[in-house]
């Protein structure tokens, strides 16, 4: 077992930082690309780079019975695809990460709403403090000196993480009947089918040299999404969640080297309360399997 522990939290550890490059890319894009062009393409190139690896497995496994589901799970979890690449513009990638990984947090609440999964102490307790660490990151808002980015950008990059969270309740109401292959597929059919009227809306010429980075920024996003996969399916969220928050050094090492962003204390003590929230919830969620074994 302390082996699988050990290869998921390095699975998990790969796939974060796939994750935070793919966010980079999606950064340096958006000075030539629209939100809505990013959003198409990133899908269309994902879908692109799955095929490969579901001719190995066999077409015959896409079939599903569940297309309400996948929808439903598609129509949301691109609509938080568009408020986070549109956070990741307009806010230094430190913050857009972190307010990203406040997603885990809403996750008991929604699964109360729509599973009846009921929430525990440890649930509320994790809420109210991920929300304090979202507070400290908006002070410097209200500062005479400014954080350099708009409140509004906070704002919609929280809304992403409800989204987020909402997409992976979803999944995980279909996780007893749907593989990660499935899942992964019909999310990037339906979502680059519902993207692409707000990409035509918003189009912008594409220089000849971003289609390279736009083939590479799908490879890297469903290279990420595999590799998350596998490690919560070798070991799990308790024993490995906590490497998650790795993504908030990717995003500080990337942002001080490619665009001299350097974080404010504000932010440091706002990723504290987030990464302490996030632990309180795995410790609920750890707490909750006791109880039921």
């Amino acid at each position: 077992m302390t082996q699988q522990i050990r290869q998921g939290a390095l699975f998990l550890l790969l796939g974060e930082a796939l994750l935070a490059i793919m966010a980079a890319m999606v950064r340096h894009l958006s000075d030539d690309l629209s939100t809505g062009q990013i959003v198409f393409f990133r899908n269309i190139a994902g879908l692109i780079a799955l095929f490969p690896l579901l001719l190995h497995t066999g077409l015959a496994q896409l079939k599903t019975q569940h297309f309400t589901g996948h929808l439903t799970r598609s129509l949301v979890g691109v609509s938080a695809m568009y408020c986070y690449f549109w956070a990741l513009a307009h806010m230094p990638l430190t913050e857009a990460f972190l307010v990203k990984l406040s997603a885990p947090l809403f996750m008991p609440l929604l699964a109360l709403w729509w599973l009846k999964e009921p929430a525990g102490r440890y649930s509320w307790l994790a809420l109210l403090i991920g929300f304090g660490g979202v507070a400290v990151i908006l002070l410097p808002q209200g500062s005479s000196e400014g954080a350099g980015w708009p409140l509004h950008a906070v704002l919609i990059g929280l809304l992403g993480a409800v989204l987020a969270a909402a997409a992976k309740v979803t999944i995980r109401s279909m996780s007893s009947t749907e593989s990660s292959q499935r899942i992964v597929f019909y999310f990037g059919v339906i979502s680059a089918t519902v993207s692409l009227p707000a990409a035509l809306l918003d189009w912008r010429p594409v220089p000849m040299a971003i289609w390279g980075w736009l083939a590479l920024l799908g490879m890297i996003a469903s290279a990420g999404q595999l590799a998350l996969t596998k490690a919560y399916r070798m070991a799990p969220t308790g024993k490995i969640g906590v490497y998650v928050y790795s993504a908030v050094i990717y995003g500080a090492l990337m942002g001080w080297w490619f665009w001299d962003e350097i974080p404010l204390w504000t932010t440091w003590a706002g990723a504290a309360l987030i990464v302490a929230a996030g632990l309180v919830n795995l410790r609920g969620g750890k707490s909750k399997r006791k109880v039921v074994s």
